[in-house]
């Protein structure tokens, strides 16, 4: 697809009609807050999987905000003299924001929907008509070059990227500009890539409508646009279904396997500034006779610090089942769709790939002489934003990285916030089979503790130092207090590593 059919980008003059488009829509309430208000929670909840029923069923009356919701989100026509009352109609139709149907009506060329930002900003992500999110029905075009609004992948990815302030960010693989949004508000400057022109269009026109500063715009593929620019921070929500062909330009990577992953993590490092961040969602095979943490190992490239957390494993059949719904093809001819199938189950089976697994990357640019590796498996639930958690686990590595045994005994620590103790046995024992630790926030963690773990994580408040505290832990249970001071260095460096306490400053 070319970038025909889309409105015209805006231009640095006040007047422009997109500024003017955004007043009219802010001051008809046409924001995540209005629309909540207006459609109630199951209707809201509905059009993120892409059902418009009852949204359509909520939006039968006559007032600005119905009017609009109709217009940009459901893709209902709207008689001429109504959108008038709302909109600069006139300029909205000469710049592409609109088009006429028949006589007295008009249209939208794009879907604008109202996004909320992490400090309550109203903000607008424009898409393809029928794009503005995936969900079990398809997108709603089959085109090649469509583009994408936010998406479950769009919005992870935009929680655990750390928002530090930073001089340089990098977009890579933008579509409708999510990610480039985010980093507006703490980024000096913001360099967004796409091999489609069409994203690079849609981008600007979503800055713009959300008031927000333009980005150094690029169209390539991977690094080849930035050449050998280096960033301060790099996030990418890329191409990366493993499927057989590049279809589908928004989803598919057109390189063999997880080849486009594993390209742009390797790559990544030479990219970033010294303490800078790479953060991506990706898609990794599991492949017959290979540990999946060793393949994703392989890929982080020198000079790096790197924690990689896999959220989900499909086998193949779902996996294909998964984003042939994606592409609607379950709707298409029956013989078609089972060929389709058949292609991408013999494209695993040539590759001896058993399972999938996606999850996120996280590197992070380090003149340690032995970079931190930690590859884990974490399905379970998760408090978004975890941004700060992203940021904390690295600093717990430089911690830890810094600290011997003996400076980690003679170090002062303190409880982190929103742990609790969970003691589990059998009803009426004495005592408990086991201890758990379990976090009330961000990864929301749980791990086993014997008692000295769970006595020494509950008098951690800062005062005393490590070593003090285990003398004490000794002499109450009774144990050679030299043996213990011994022992127990690793049990803290687990508790420090995740988050269950942290070095009192």
């Amino acid at each position: 697809m070319s970038t025909s059919g889309l409105p015209s980008l805006p231009t640095s003059d006040p007047s422009d009609v997109t500024a003017r488009l955004r007043d009219a829509l802010l001051g008809a309430s046409f924001t995540a807050d209005g629309l909540l208000d207006l459609l109630g929670a199951p209707a809201y909840a509905a059009l993120a999987r892409s059902e418009t029923v009852p949204a359509l069923r909520a939006t039968r009356g006559d007032t600005a905000l119905e009017t609009l919701v109709r217009l940009f989100l459901l893709q209902q026509p709207a008689p001429h003299a109504r959108v008038a009352d709302v909109l600069p109609v006139r300029e909205c139709l000469e710049s592409g924001w609109l088009t006429r149907v028949g006589e007295d009506e008009v249209a939208a060329t794009v879907d604008v929907r109202p996004y909320g930002g992490p400090g309550g900003e109203d903000w607008f992500i424009v898409s393809d008509l029928g794009c503005a999110v995936g969900g079990a029905g398809g997108i709603g075009s089959r085109e090649e070059g469509v583009v994408l609004g936010v998406g479950g992948a769009s919005m992870t990815l935009a929680g655990i990227t750390v928002r530090t302030p930073v001089g340089s960010a990098l977009d890579l693989g933008t579509g409708s500009g999510i990610q480039a949004l985010h980093a507006a508000q703490h980024a000096t400057r913001v360099t967004a890539t796409d091999p489609n022109p069409r994203a690079l269009h849609i981008t600007a026109l979503t800055l713009a409508l959300s008031g927000a500063p333009a980005a150094d715009l690029r169209e390539g593929s991977l690094f080849a646009p930035v050449a050998d620019e280096t960033y301060d921070l790099i996030v990418s929500n890329p191409p990366f279904v493993i499927s057989p062909g590049a279809r589908l330009t928004y989803r598919d990577g057109g390189m063999a396997g997880d080849d486009l992953c594993r390209t742009l993590v390797q790559q990544a490092g030479e990219r970033l500034n010294e303490g800078g961040y790479a953060q991506f969602l990706a898609n990794w095979q599991h492949m017959e006779g290979e540990e999946w943490q060793d393949r994703l190992r392989s890929w982080v490239p020198d000079g790096c610090d790197a924690w990689i957390v896999q959220r989900e494993v499909q086998d193949v059949t779902q996996y294909a089942e998964l984003w042939l719904r994606d592409a609607g093809d379950h709707r298409s001819d029956p013989a078609e769709y089972q060929a389709r199938y058949d292609a991408w189950l013999d494209e695993f089976e040539t590759r001896g790939v058993k399972m999938i697994g996606f999850g996120w990357v996280t590197l992070r640019r380090t003149g340690a002489a032995v970079p931190s590796v930690t590859v884990e498996e974490w399905p379970h639930s998760v408090e978004q934003p975890l941004g700060e958690a992203v940021r904390a686990h690295f600093e717990r590595v430089d911690y830890l990285r810094a600290h011997d045994d003996a400076a980690l005994l003679a170090g002062h620590f303190k409880l982190a916030g929103e742990v609790v103790q969970e003691q589990v046995g059998l009803p009426g024992a004495e005592d408990p089979e086991h201890v758990v630790l379990r976090q009330n926030r961000g990864m929301r963690r749980a791990t086993k503790v014997d008692t000295v773990g769970a006595g020494f994580a509950g008098v951690c408040d800062g005062t005393l130092s490590a070593g003090r505290i285990l003398d004490a832990i000794a002499q109450l249970v009774g144990e050679d207090p030299v043996l213990l001071r011994d022992r127990t260095p690793a049990q803290i460096r687990l508790l420090v590593e995740q988050g269950f306490i942290e070095p009192a400053r």
